[in-house]
């Protein structure tokens, strides 16, 4: 059954509604209340159907999403709303902490990951750090290197004038390396700077998001590899 969080999370300086998805009531609760303290707007779901319905009704600005869900799963949800293209920003929470499900949620679309149990307020801090990155002002809001044009204002990417569709941490990387071409930085830089924290326990998140770009981008990808340092970008590419 669907869950209001009522007056509380809802004041006129609300921050947006956030969309949290899970099934133990008592995980959803904790959640809640401090989303809801930060002054966001939350609306909880415990099953995987009702959060399809509830992500197309109320287009939410984040969601918070469990993947082992009553009925259709959290990673399905996923695929399901980047399929019919919607990215709002996805904060995975599951208590699986194996590597292939990881590197599946990622490669799915979605934007960070948390595994239980976790500090409510990190949870928080994801969902702002992805927010902020995702609507601050950008001093050059368009930025060219080869074949692609990425307006950090709009939140566009076209390459050869065709538009390319990324999610929120892939946009929010390939701006950031876009910003400081030809230099090189390592995985716990660019996870510092893309997510806004540092001290991330698994840095190989950062070569999933690469390699999804780099799918993308196909032939015209500036994203280079430097072996025992990290990633930057050229004119030349890998």
């Amino acid at each position: 059954m669907p869950e209001n969080t009522g007056p509380e999370s809802r004041g006129p300086e609300s921050r947006g509604l956030v969309l949290v998805v899970e099934d133990e009531r008592h995980i959803a609760d904790l959640e809640r209340r401090y989303l809801a303290r930060e002054g966001f707007g939350v609306h909880v779901e415990t099953d995987g159907d009702g959060a399809l319905a509830a992500a197309r009704r109320m287009r939410p600005v984040a969601i918070v999403l469990d993947i082992t869900l009553p009925g259709m799963d959290g990673i399905q949800v996923c695929r399901r709303l980047r399929e019919e293209g919607d990215w709002t920003p996805v904060v995975f929470v599951t208590a699986r902490d194996e590597v292939t499900d990881r590197i599946l949620g990622l490669e799915l679309g979605a934007d960070d990951y948390l595994t239980k149990p976790f500090a409510p307020h990190e949870l928080v801090a994801r969902v702002k750090s992805l927010l902020r990155r995702a609507q601050g002002p950008q001093r050059n809001p368009v930025c060219r290197l080869g074949r692609l044009t990425l307006d950090t204002g709009r939140r566009t990417l076209q390459v050869d004038n065709d538009p390319v569709e990324l999610t929120t941490t892939e946009f929010n990387l390939l701006a950031y390396l876009m910003g400081h071409p030809e230099q090189v930085f390592s995985r716990e830089q660019l996870l510092a700077q893309v997510w806004g924290y540092a001290g991330y326990r698994d840095t190989r998140v950062m070569d999933v998001y690469v390699s999804q770009l780099r799918a993308k981008l196909g032939d015209a990808s500036p994203i280079r590899t430097v072996r025992g340092v990290g990633y930057g970008v050229s004119d030349t590419g890998r």
